[in-house]
C-alpha cells in the first residue's frame, strides 16, 4: 500500500475571536511561525478564507484591518512545513465556497479545465447516437475495430478508451513509454500489441506481466494513475 503524505498536522476550529486577545499567549504557542489555511466566520457563516506563512500575525492583523468586526470566530489548519500544495489548497477552497470577504477567485494554474473536453465528448456521443439511429457510415477507426473483432483480434483496451493516449511504466529504475492508438493497440518499441499485458511483458522481457498495474496513464495534467483505473 502506498504511503499517504500528510498535509494537515494540527487544527483548531470554531474559536471565538476574543480568544486572540484573552489567550493570545496560548494561541501564540500553537501558531507561531506556522503556515496553513485559516477561515473567518460571522455567526457561523463563512466570511473569509486565507493562506498565511505566519498565522499568528495574520489573525491579529484581521482584528484591525478592513475585515475587523466582520467576523467573530475562526478556524486554523496547520500544514506540514514547506508543503507544495498549500497555495493550491487555498485556491480550491476559494473556488468551492466563494467567501464574501475574498476579492479574488482561486487560480488552479496547472489544472486542466475539462469543460472543453466535456463539450467535445458530448458532441461525439450525440453524433454516434445519430449514426446508430439513421444508419450513417461509421468512421474508419470504428470500422477497423469491428473488422479486428470479427477476426478475433480485438485489442483489450478498445472497450475502455475514447482515443489515443500515452502510457508509462517503471522497470529497473528506468521509465518506459508506450502509446495507445485509436484502435486500442499498445505500441511499444516499434511493435503493436493487442493487450497492455503483452506490451508490459515485452517491456520487462518476461513471458508474462500484468499490464493493468505496470502501465500508468495521465488522467489529468500530472495525474498519472494505474491503467486498471479504466476498468472501474
Amino acid at each position: 500500500m502506498a504511503k499517504t503524505t500528510q498535509l494537515v498536522s494540527q487544527h483548531l476550529e470554531n474559536i471565538s475571536s476574543d480568544a486572540l486577545e484573552k489567550y493570545q499567549d496560548i494561541v501564540r504557542t500553537y501558531v507561531r511561525g506556522r503556515e496553513g489555511i485559516y477561515a473567518l466566520y460571522k455567526r457561523d457563516k463563512l466570511y473569509y478564507v486565507g493562506l498565511a506563512r505566519n498565522l499568528r500575525n495574520r489573525l491579529k492583523q484581521h482584528l484591525k484591518d478592513r475585515h475587523s468586526r466582520k467576523w467573530d470566530r475562526f478556524s486554523v489548519y496547520l500544514t506540514v512545513g514547506g508543503d507544495s500544495h498549500i497555495k493550491e489548497l487555498e485556491s480550491l477552497a476559494l473556488r468551492i465556497v466563494k467567501p464574501s470577504g475574498n476579492k479574488v477567485k482561486g487560480k488552479l494554474v496547472r489544472s486542466e479545465d475539462l469543460r472543453k473536453r466535456f463539450r467535445k465528448d458530448i458532441r461525439q456521443k450525440n453524433q454516434r447516437d445519430l449514426d446508430d439511429l439513421f444508419g450513417r457510415e461509421r468512421p474508419k477507426v470504428v470500422q477497423r475495430i469491428v473488422r479486428e473483432a470479427a477476426a478475433g483480434r480485438k485489442p483489450t483496451l478498445a472497450a475502455f478508451i475514447k482515443g489515443p493516449m500515452k502510457l508509462k511504466g517503471r522497470h529497473k529504475g528506468k521509465t518506459l513509454h508506450a502509446h495507445v492508438n485509436a484502435t486500442g493497440h499498445v505500441r511499444f518499441n516499434g511493435k503493436a500489441y493487442t493487450s497492455p499485458s503483452l506490451a508490459a511483458a515485452a517491456a520487462v522481457k518476461r513471458t508474462t506481466e500484468n499490464g493493468w498495474t505496470f502501465w500508468y496513464f495521465e488522467r489529468g495534467p500530472g495525474d498519472w494513475v494505474p491503467l486498471q483505473k479504466l476498468r472501474k
